[in-house]
């Protein structure tokens, strides 16, 4: 075989590669693409929303355009790191610090989301801590309210200050941060009654709520938690939206978590508001209220 030869089968061989290659990334793609399909399918149902399942699977797109990623695991671990990144970007800062003076927590949500039980696991944990809590249950208009929250207090062997049915919860508030203070407390919960985003005048009652416990203690209320359902949706950004506007969130409680591996409107609310998850509520007892873990959260997310 002379030279010519030998460089035109050369060349043949090159062109049979190539093509080998050219037949194995279109698989590959093939492949990938039906990887992201699936995955829009996950991230649309664990409640992301479609502007962020979008942005996700756009950037997962080019990185696969890019030869960035060539098999599944990859495409999880991006997008692991993708939400990861959102999250950090929104580190917490809830959980009682020593201000010098006693520490509010106010807590904030529409019906049904389990405040009063989270107003009782916070009021666990901090005195799991060696603290001295006072419960305030400013929702005198729901029938059996206090009443909750009086048994969860008993149990606890912690303080509590309510209100007569019907009481301005403002009032209320005010009552129990003057016992806090009187009685040397380090930690004041305030449960407040739930209430629809849409409800101008309730809001404006969780405002005055606000401004009485900013003029009993400076710097009140520390922290002003949201709590919502895990399980209910996008729902959850336009509440933490009119809640914000409002009063200004330090961060969210995602409750009833144990129960689905939705929850991705929380990545959602720190991508546009750049609210934090606290806590994760993740079971029925006293105990089952964790601090917000992202890569608990983004395995419990992802694992469908």
């Amino acid at each position: 075989m002379d030279l010519a030869e030998t460089n035109r089968t050369q060349v043949t061989d090159i062109g049979r590669l190539r093509e080998k290659r050219s037949l194995w990334q279109k698989i590959v793609d093939v492949a990938l693409g039906a990887t992201l399909d699936g995955l829009e399918r996950v991230l649309l149902e664990a409640d992301f929303g479609v502007e962020l399942t979008e942005r996700f699977v756009a950037e997962l797109e080019q990185a696969v355009a890019r030869g960035r990623i060539r098999s599944e695991a990859e495409v999880r671990t991006l997008l692991e790191k993708r939400i990861r990144s959102v999250l950090s970007g929104t580190e917490c800062a809830s959980g009682w610090t020593d201000t010098g003076d006693m520490y509010v927590t106010l807590l904030l949500g529409v019906n049904g989301t389990g405040k009063t039980t989270t107003a009782a696991k916070l009021a666990y944990r901090s005195k799991a801590e060696g603290r001295s809590v006072l419960l305030a249950a400013t929702d005198t208009f729901r029938s059996g309210a206090q009443e909750q929250l009086r048994i969860w207090a008993t149990e606890l062997g912690v303080e509590i200050v309510g209100g007569r049915p019907g009481a301005d919860p403002a009032s209320v508030a005010y009552d129990a941060s003057e016992a806090a203070r009187s009685r040397g407390i380090d930690h004041l919960i305030v449960d407040t009654a739930g209430r629809l985003h849409t409800q101008s005048d309730l809001m404006d009652e969780l405002q005055k709520i606000d401004r009485v416990l900013g003029r009993q203690t400076s710097a009140a209320p520390h922290e002003r938690l949201l709590v919502v359902d895990a399980t209910s949706g996008q729902n959850v950004l336009q509440q933490a939206r009119d809640f914000d506007s409002r009063l200004g969130l330090t961060g969210l409680v995602l409750s009833k978590f144990d129960s689905t591996a939705r929850g991705g409107t929380a990545v959602a609310v720190a991508q546009e508001l750049g609210v934090p998850v606290c806590y994760l509520g993740v079971g029925e007892t006293i105990t089952d209220l964790i601090p917000f873990d992202a890569d608990r959260y983004v395995e419990k997310l992802l694992s469908s």
